[in-house]
């Protein structure tokens, strides 16, 4: 059985060819869709210089970087990625930003905002001048739980809707709250990660219910959502069928235009160590029977471009 650290090297495959900075193709792009992965993580070896959080611990056991990542985009066929900062380097976007630099065609940046921090309120008129950056993704786990109610992040809904700017997060176990900020803020473009489901939501057997309250913000234009992260909460392998009702649920709600597919690609390994990204692709366009072509051209890439206007 594969170990996580054999899952990068096993991924990859044998001969890949590290990608030349710059616009490149994945491999085999011709006559066919736009592949576009809503959710990667990418980091660097922790170092005096560039600590993480005390407590979190990443998805891996080692880096999982640009020169990791890039060919298994083109042996998979994926064009491009939007790369997610992980809560665990806390606040940096430097190393998303390097990978957007190197490979504008190929990486956008949803970085990370300190929302108790009263200069940020400054730095969303500048966001997206930033290398690559397209919108904001934040996440309310540990010390910021009580920020939607405490009135900490309150500022920030109709300022990121004033300026145009997209935020992605996680929406399991505080639905309810974000279903207020959603109803308050009509003009935010507003992206839910993962469905809204977790890995505990998934441990407590509760995916069902979490797809119930997903589905109640189809009702607000305003709102996206990531069928990212999914695969490794099935109870089954490949091409783990026990999914396919909920994602259907999904897509009937929201439409192949707010329908955005992810990966998430480094979570969940020591679940399916042997699931390939190519699978991750097929997936949804092999295994999805209520998918029409036209349908898998807009989930596959083609509706989150649009949406984070990533030309």
């Amino acid at each position: 059985m594969l170990t996580r650290r054999s899952f990068v090297t096993n991924t990859i495959g044998a001969g890949a060819v590290l990608a030349a900075p710059g616009s490149h193709e994945a491999a085999g792009q011709v006559d066919r869709r736009m592949i576009v992965d809503a959710q990667v993580h990418l980091w660097k070896a922790e170092t005096p210089d560039w600590k993480w959080v005390p407590g979190l611990k990443p998805q891996l056991p080692e880096p999982f970087t640009i020169e990791r990542l890039v060919p298994m985009m083109d042996e998979a066929g994926v064009d491009r990625v939007v790369i997610v900062p992980p809560s665990w380097e806390g606040y940096r976007n430097e190393y998303a930003m390097e990978a957007a630099k190197k490979w504008p065609k190929r990486f956008a940046v949803m970085g990370r905002l300190r929302l108790d921090d009263p200069k940020s309120k400054e730095l969303l008129a500048t966001w997206k001048e930033q290398p690559g950056m397209l919108g904001v993704r934040h996440t309310f786990n540990r010390m910021q739980t009580g920020w939607l109610t405490d009135g900490t992040a309150d500022w920030f809904w109709p300022a990121a809707a004033k300026a145009g700017i997209p935020v992605m997060t996680p929406t399991a176990g505080r639905a309810r709250d974000f279903l207020r900020i959603v109803e308050r803020n009509p003009d935010l473009v507003f992206i839910i990660d993962h469905m809204n489901v977790s890995d505990d939501t998934a441990k407590a057997g509760k995916i069902p219910e979490a797809i119930t309250e997903v589905v109640e913000f189809a009702k607000h234009p305003n709102v996206q959502v990531k069928m990212s992260s999914i695969a490794h909460k099935s109870s089954q392998a490949y091409p783990f069928r026990d999914l396919t009702d909920h994602l259907k649920r999904v897509f009937d709600a929201f439409g192949p235009r707010r329908c955005f597919w992810g990966t998430d690609v480094t979570a969940g390994i020591d679940r399916f160590p042997t699931f390939t990204y190519q699978q991750r692709i097929t997936h949804f366009t092999e295994e999805l029977p209520f998918l029409s072509e036209d349908d898998k051209d807009w989930v596959m890439g083609r509706a989150i471009m649009r949406r984070l206007g990533w030309a």
